[in-house]
Parts: structure tokens; C-alpha cells; sequence
């Protein structure tokens, strides 16, 4: 279930607000497996002097099928769609405000690529952010349901 908060304009978005909720929901479910103390070294890979290791451990996150399902579905959301789904993460890691929607969706926009669902599943938080980008917008997510929208 989503709401807006009354008196704050509606900006339009690509995506519906129920697919962006689905996807916050399964990011939780992969953030918060038994792997994410591994995923959290693995983070700066600057730091890392084995990079034949590092890239040993990425690829056994590839077979996830909490991943896989993340992957695809992503994969599936049109461009305009994949657009939005950075730029909301993006207004809520920077505690922007539904007045900067714009700017951000059109700097998301140039920096477009297909590389979205590698982008967003390597973002560290990047639930948190999507909901919080959502709650800017004045959504809000029922992050306890498991229905795909």
C-alpha cells in the first residue's frame, strides 16, 4: 500500500510506486542474509589486494536467487522506469526533497546505462535509500507484504 502526504504535489514517476516497494522489500530480504558481513569487505575494492579473491566472492552472490529475481525483475522495468528507481535512491541517500525530483531525475537520466541492476544491488543500503527517496516524494511503502505488483 502507498499514500501521498496531503498538500504535496504528486511529481510523476515512471515507475509505479507499488513496483518500487516490491523491490525495496526483496533488497531487504538480500541485504539482510548471512552474507552481508562478507558483501561489506567487499565494498571499496581499492582497499582489496586481492583482486583475484574479490572477484571469487562477487561471483558466488551472482547465483543468489534472491539476486537472480532482483536481476530480472529490474531488468524487465522499462528505461524511464530503471531511471526513476536510481534517481529515487539517489534523492534518499542524499536527504534531498521532492523539490530537487527533478534535478536528480534528470542527472540520473544522463547517467543512464544498462548496467542498472548491478548499480542498485551494489549500492550498500540502497533499500533504505529507495524508500527514503519514496518517502520524500510522500510515499510510503508497506514493506511487509511479498506480493510482486
Amino acid at each position: 500500500m502507498n499514500t501521498t502526504m496531503p498538500g504535496v504535489p504528486e511529481p510523476v514517476l515512471a515507475i509505479p510506486v507499488d513496483t518500487a516497494c516490491y523491490i525495496v522489500r526483496k533488497l531487504r530480504e538480500y541485504e539482510n542474509m548471512d552474507l552481508l558481513v562478507e558483501r561489506e569487505e567487499l565494498s571499496n575494492p581499492l582497499e582489496r589486494e586481492d583482486v583475484d579473491e574479490l572477484v571469487e566472492q562477487e561471483n558466488e552472490y551472482s547465483f543468489d536467487p534472491v539476486r537472480q529475481e532482483l536481476v530480472s525483475f529490474i531488468g524487465d522495468l522499462t528505461e524511464d522506469q530503471k531511471i526513476d528507481l536510481v534517481a529515487l535512491m539517489w534523492l534518499g541517500r542524499n536527504n534531498a526533497s521532492a523539490a530537487d525530483w527533478q534535478s536528480i531525475r534528470d542527472e540520473a537520466a544522463q547517467a543512464y546505462n544498462a548496467r542498472t541492476s548491478d548499480y542498485i544491488l551494489g549500492s550498500p543500503l540502497a533499500g533504505d535509500f529507495l524508500e527514503e527517496g519514496l518517502s520524500a516524494l510522500g510515499y510510503a511503502c508497506d514493506v511487509s507484504g511479498e506480493e510482486a505488483p
